[in-house]
């Protein structure tokens, strides 16, 4: 009788962990940002249907081993190198992968890549109903036909050519002024574009930053400074629609390598959720500082002024401790430091102030 309640029991103890793993969520490399949900998307990828080298549903099973939320499968309209081999289908990568991506709960966005000679240059338009009408002789006829299926626009890596033929030129000022451009990659691949994240801030644009992958993918497990270049989405649920409303806002940071881009409305309350500070004083004037790390960035701290070390790191998903000395006069001390790797513009880090939270004395 023993042997089969403790039978009944393992079986009892198996069933919950199991679906305790089938419940659990995947890894979260970045947390939330009341009230939005904080989504990373590869919204810049290439299949066999254009000039990658995959088939679309392996575009799904890495972006499902990988624990991305949305991806957009973005092929040339207009360069089609195995167009020997493949069909020219526009909307085919979209429905062979509609399926599977559903099945892995990954957000698929329908989208096309707008590819002419530099200048104008590249340019992906999602939420598309239809890609054909994208197939047009005349350039801005293509990104107008975009916008009439409400599309969001972005310009792709603007300066792969060079900063001189990735200028902004009067199409681009044409573009803008009918509100047919909506964005650009501030980041493409491993590039980092300083103008494009300059013009984003001056002319209202979202900042992305995309993949661009072409071969298949290798960047799992993720680490700070490894892992495909991705736009964090902070978006009002978990939905194409919310990504789509996000995105039109501006709600976005571009994560590349070591380093966030994006406006300082979003980087700084991101790092306050990230960032966690506890103080054990071990003498007057004297503290032992922890700063704790929840997302998968290394934190580069620069100090600006006031107490504390020239440089703090504080490890992706872990702490660090500092040891801190301040004017016992001062009432309320905090630690003036700017986040190097979270830019707000081309050259600056995010300014942060970590406040020193006065604690009972450490125990000797």
């Amino acid at each position: 009788m023993k042997a089969n309640h403790l039978r009944i029991l393992l079986v009892v103890v198996f069933l919950c962990i199991f679906s305790g793993i089938l419940r659990a969520e995947p890894d979260r490399y970045f947390p939330d940002l009341p009230p939005y949900r904080t989504l990373v998307c590869d919204l810049h990828m290439h299949t066999v249907f254009s000039d990658g080298q995959v088939w679309p549903t392996v575009r799904v099973d890495e972006a499902a081993r990988e624990h991305l939320d949305a991806i957009a499968l973005s092929d040339h309209i207009e360069y089609l190198p195995h167009k020997d081999d493949i069909l020219k289908n526009f909307d085919r990568p979209y429905e062979i992968a509609a399926e599977p991506a559903k099945k892995k709960d990954i957000l698929l966005i329908k989208g096309a890549e707008i590819t002419r000679e530099t200048p104008p240059g590249h340019y992906n338009a999602l939420f598309l109903n239809d890609i054909n009408p994208l197939e047009t002789p005349e350039f801005l006829d293509a990104i107008r036909n975009a916008n009439e299926q409400k599309a969001f626009v972005f310009w792709n890596h603007h300066a792969w050519k060079g900063a001189e033929r990735g200028r902004w030129e009067q199409v681009q000022t044409t573009m803008y002024e009918n509100h047919w451009l909506h964005g650009m990659e501030v980041a493409n691949g491993d590039d980092i574009y300083p103008d494009a994240i300059r013009w984003c801030l001056e002319k209202n644009l979202t900042m992305m930053g995309n993949s661009d992958i072409h071969s298949p993918s290798y960047f799992y497990p993720y680490a700070a400074g490894h892992h495909r270049t991705v736009t964090l989405v902070f978006a009002d649920d978990r939905s194409v629609d919310a990504i789509k409303g996000a995105l039109f806002a501006g709600r976005t940071a571009a994560w590349v390598e070591n380093q966030l881009i994006g406006r300082r409305e979003y980087l700084e309350p991101l790092f306050n959720q990230c960032i966690t500070v506890s103080t054990s004083q071990i003498s007057e004037g004297a503290f032992i500082v922890k700063i704790g790390n929840a997302a998968l960035i290394d934190m580069v701290l620069k100090r600006e002024g006031g107490a504390g070390p020239q440089q703090i790191t504080v490890p992706a998903r872990s702490s660090a401790s500092v040891f801190i000395k301040t004017d016992p006069d001062t009432p309320t001390p905090v630690l003036l430091y700017q986040v190097s790797n979270f830019l707000i513009a081309p050259d600056k880090g995010l300014p942060v102030k970590l406040p020193l939270l006065q604690t009972a004395p450490a125990a000797n």
